[in-house]
């Protein structure tokens, strides 16, 4: 199907449509946009508007780039760079429900679902396979790593580690097993996830140090256990800690 636009919307001269897209009733897409293949815009929708910066230069280049497949509804908005020549970048087989919010320079990874008036602050960053709950809000420069399920309601003010569980504000509530069952996960991956994900938050001592231990005694063979203790070697905020009644068992 070749690229549509309804004759209420607007797109500015100089935005960029990948082929199968579809600009619905109203949406506004600015020149500072890039749509990749068979993005969907809903009505109401502001792609690339400028970001809730202060000190923003509105005659300075910036954008968003929204990958291929991503559906965009309803009163969704998604704000261009604060640095020059960058963008906000949005993955592949996206799904925002309405009323969500990416501030600038957030970087979401691919098949992220946000659902209704889920909101990112500024320069956060959002791995693949990752789902944020209705209502849930993260704090500007937080890491939210791959595969997380972020309960409704939640506020996020430190980084989340790959496949957890987040709900409350920063309570890591244990593993999002459903979620790593559902992509087809080795049994030995989860388990081994498992025990990393005790290690790290019920051994007492500094969290960065314990996992950077583990990590180098090669304790973990998975590729999914080291990724989720190399986590911990990055970001500059403090990380979401465990319940610890769940002692990361949850299924």
């Amino acid at each position: 199907m070749p690229t549509t636009i309804h004759p209420t919307a607007i797109v500015e001269p100089g935005a960029q449509l990948g082929v199968d897209c579809e600009i619905m009733a109203y949406a506004v897409v600015t020149k500072h946009c890039v749509l990749g293949d068979r993005v969907v815009v809903h009505p109401f929708a502001v792609v690339g508007g400028d970001p809730q910066y202060l000190k923003f230069d509105r005659a300075m280049e910036s954008g968003v780039r929204i990958g291929s497949g991503t559906v965009l509804r309803e009163h969704v908005t998604i704000n261009r760079s604060i640095l020059p020549g960058k963008a906000t970048v949005i993955g592949e087989n996206c799904f925002f429900m309405a009323a969500t919010h990416a501030a600038h320079d957030c970087e979401v990874g691919h098949q992220v679902v946000f659902a209704n008036a889920a909101l990112l602050a500024g320069h956060v960053s959002v791995g693949d396979h990752t789902f944020f709950g209705g209502g849930a809000a993260v704090h500007q420069f937080c890491r939210i790593g791959e595969g997380v399920m972020v309960a409704g309601h939640s506020s996020i003010t430190r980084d989340v580690p790959h496949f957890t569980m987040v709900a409350d504000r920063d309570d890591v509530i244990g593993f999002n097993i459903v979620g790593l069952k559902r992509r087809g996960l080795p049994r030995a991956a989860i388990t081994e996830l498992k025990a990393a994900y005790h290690d790290v938050y019920f051994t007492p001592g500094n969290i960065r140090d314990v996992a950077a231990a583990r990590l180098a005694a090669n304790v973990f063979t998975t590729v999914e256990a080291k990724r989720f203790l190399a986590f911990f070697a990055g970001g500059k905020r403090s990380f979401a800690r465990a319940r610890r009644a769940t002692e990361g068992v949850a299924e």
